[in-house]
């Protein structure tokens, strides 16, 4: 018997077709429960203040650009969502004197759009994700201590040089964010049609997509309408190129976000409660973490909220 229709998108494979139990089990996590759910591999944090919150994120920067050097260059993938770190990440290399060039530094962005073609926005398109990267982060590093621009790899172009680059370069942790689809970077659960009609793929055929351009669920465009576009849905793509679970299985470590804007109370709790019991569902693609060697979830403790009804 085929699983649950969507509540969201019939056409698509999403968190709303998990067995009920396991949706209630995930809606009564408190967060000193969330706590609880730390194991081997998988450690979850909390910071009081956002101050806290962001400083930590900015940090990861830097400590994996301190851990390379010219004869074993090193690096962070990052995130667009949330960008908040992005210009603590320059204040403190500059405040450092961290020369980037001299360490060899490299930084990987996750995604970007794509266009009705497939081929990469430019980067003075708005919502650019690069150009966001730049402008927050990069274009703020005094000239001096500024990586080379060929140790900034974007998912744009050949992809092949970008995938590659995972090969040549050690990753030392992978940022993200969650969407509210329960991605990291644009890793959507697929269109329900096909072979996954009934079912949706297997962790095994999931984990070996690599950097690709995707379609997104609807939620992912709704959602980024919402948190970059002031809700103007027709201005947002919906295809994008994203780094796949295959380059991210070479991340040494995988670091995910919670502010409490980007996914609500109860998608922070579902996602760690699957990657906690190893309840690994392609519906929801986070949930896939929990067979990766290391994995962190850092919550800002506002944003964690409560999933209760409160009318609004």
């Amino acid at each position: 018997m085929s699983r649950k229709i969507s509540k969201i998108a019939p056409d698509w494979w999403d968190y709303t077709t998990l067995d009920c139990e396991l949706i209630d089990d995930a809606a009564r996590l408190t967060a000193n429960d969330l706590l609880q759910l730390s194991r081997p591999g998988f450690q979850i944090n909390i910071y009081d203040t956002l101050e806290e919150f962001y400083c930590a994120q900015a940090l990861e920067y830097i400590d994996a650009w301190l851990q390379s050097t010219p004869s074993n260059p090193a690096g962070i993938c990052g995130p667009i969502g949330p960008v908040e770190q992005l210009p603590l990440v320059a204040q403190m290399v500059n405040a450092m004197n961290l020369d980037l060039k001299k360490h060899d530094a490299h930084f990987w962005g996750m995604d970007e759009w794509v266009d009705e073609h497939d081929q990469p926005v430019p980067i003075d398109f708005p919502l650019s994700f690069a150009k966001a990267d730049m402008e927050m982060c990069f274009n703020r590093i005094k000239p001096e201590l500024a990586m080379p621009k060929q140790n900034l790899h974007f998912p744009t172009g050949d992809l092949d040089v970008y995938r590659n680059s995972f090969d040549q370069v050690r990753c030392v942790v992978m940022q993200g964010g969650q969407g509210e689809v329960k991605h990291w970077a644009f890793n959507d659960p697929p269109r329900r049609n096909g072979e996954y009609k009934d079912f949706p793929p297997s962790a095994d055929e999931y984990r070996k997509l690599n950097t690709r351009v995707t379609e997104l669920h609807p939620m992912t465009v709704i959602q980024n309408a919402r948190t970059s576009g002031g809700g103007n849905i027709s201005n947002v793509p919906t295809r994008a190129c994203t780094v796949g679970p295959a380059e991210t299985w070479k991340a040494e470590r995988v670091s995910i976000w919670h502010a409490g804007q980007h996914d609500n109370p109860f998608g922070q709790r579902l996602t760690a409660l699957m990657i906690s019991k190893s309840i690994v569902d392609t519906s929801v693609p986070m949930s896939l973490l929990a067979d990766h060697p290391s994995v962190t979830f850092s919550y800002f403790r506002g944003g964690i909220g409560e999933v209760a009804v409160e009318m609004h």
